[in-house]
């Protein structure tokens, strides 16, 4: 099997996010290649709308349900098993979790870097406001 080739088992790794966090999400960076990154990730708490200048977004709900706000889109209630997609410079924002912990699956194509976050409400974070990598 090539080295580049890695398992991961999602629901373990999801279990280590921490129940809490200083910002609004947590991440465990799986991948970080130029064509894709892959995340699994838990938010704590509402995000903001904001939106990524580097990636299209992939997220699937592993866990929970929350609110999420997609530019264009009228409000809808997401859960296990639901898959969004976005392109880059898409307006989103999660304002409320229903139901916790919500974990989710990113798949960022190209790679996202961690900075790469861009509040529309400058005065609702930065990148370092919003996500955490555990690792």
């Amino acid at each position: 099997m090539p080295q580049e080739s890695r398992f991961f088992n999602i629901p373990a790794l999801a279990a280590t996010l921490p129940e809490t966090a200083g910002t609004m999400v947590t991440d465990i960076r799986l991948t970080e290649e130029t064509a894709a990154s892959c995340r699994v990730l838990r938010v704590h708490r509402p995000a903001p709308a904001h939106y990524h200048t580097s990636c299209d977004e992939y997220l699937y709900v592993l866990t929970g349900r929350a609110e999420i706000h997609i530019d264009g889109h009228p409000p809808r209630e997401i859960g296990p098993g639901e898959l969004v997609f976005f392109k880059k410079n898409t307006v989103h924002a999660m304002p409320r979790i229903i139901e916790e912990p919500y974990t989710v699956l990113a798949v960022d194509t190209p790679r996202r870097p961690p900075d790469d976050v861009h509040f529309v409400n400058p005065a609702d974070g930065t990148a370092a406001t919003f996500i955490r990598t555990q690792y």
